[in-house]
């Protein structure tokens, strides 16, 4: 999906202002999401004298939406969890201290992530967290209720998880849900600042949103939604389809475009297997 405006990938202006407010407080499961992020923004909006404008993007993590949404689960094993909500393994590598393994995997989701995204951190004792059953559609839920409720017509709405990257120590936030926002900008076709075309440029827009707004939102700080603005040209108007987008399903890259299906020591074992190696 090409921007709104098929620009050329330069922001007017070139500023972005992220904010993360305080005071959201433990969501649990049955609760108003939509009714506890609108509370939490317009308790802000009055204490610093901004409010939500169009063309703003709503960043919430996925651990609140989870919350919200009853995906805390009974799990005395974390390991269980984990092999349940698994479609494919990946990479599997042993841990000193007695860890159980790393598993890299794709979940349900069609995320390839450690541990399937199954998170133990901040749940009562003998519970797991799963992510969201269908991210898209509750950052869908969201966008419809905020634009009601501030009455604005062009406004986006990330749903966030962390994950690690190949070949890059540490971690970023990623998107996993998405609405009224353009998840990619397809620079394809056009031309760079030298004349010279652009012929593999997609930016993964949703996903440099989501790490963003994680630098105000911090991992320890309890503050679980931010407010990014300055991206407006990535953001949708209208309802329906046309305007909430493609959402953040379709950055996932599978089939023969997955260049990296299997974690090296895995290609090289079903390779052996094959007769397609040679042991050492």
């Amino acid at each position: 999906m090409s921007v709104p405006d098929g620009g050329t990938g330069a922001l007017d202006g070139a500023r972005l202002t992220l904010w993360a407010p305080p005071g959201l407080g433990e969501v649990r499961p049955g609760d108003d999401l939509a009714a506890l992020v609108g509370d939490l923004l317009a308790t802000d909006a009055r204490r610093t004298g901004g409010h939500l404008a169009e063309g703003d993007v709503v960043v919430v993590t996925s651990k609140i939406v989870s919350k919200a949404e009853g995906r805390v689960v009974r799990a005395a094993d974390r390991e269980q969890a984990i092999t349940e909500e698994t479609v494919r393994v990946v990479a599997v590598r042993e841990r000193p201290g007695g860890l159980p393994p790393l598993r890299i995997v794709e979940n349900r989701l069609g995320l390839v992530m450690a541990a399937a995204g199954v998170d133990a951190s901040n749940t009562p004792e003998g519970t797991v967290l799963l992510l969201p059953e269908d991210p898209d559609s509750s950052a869908r839920a969201l966008r419809a209720a905020l634009r009601a409720q501030f009455r604005l017509d062009r406004l986006g709405v990330v749903v966030t998880d962390t994950a690690g990257r190949p070949w890059r120590d540490g971690l970023t936030d990623i998107a996993i849900g998405a609405a009224g926002v353009a998840v990619v900008d397809d620079l394809r076709g056009g031309t760079d600042a030298h004349g010279r075309p652009l012929s593999v440029t997609v930016a993964a827009v949703a996903d440099e949103i989501a790490a963003a707004s994680e630098l105000v939102r911090g991992k320890a700080t309890g503050r679980a939604v931010a407010v990014v603005r300055g991206v407006e040209r990535y953001v949708l108007s209208g309802d329906g389809p046309a305007g909430d987008g493609a959402g953040a399903r379709s950055l996932v890259r599978g089939g023969p475009d997955d260049l990296f299906r299997e974690g090296s020591a895995e290609a090289y074992a079903r390779g052996l297997a094959d007769g397609r190696a040679l042991p050492e």
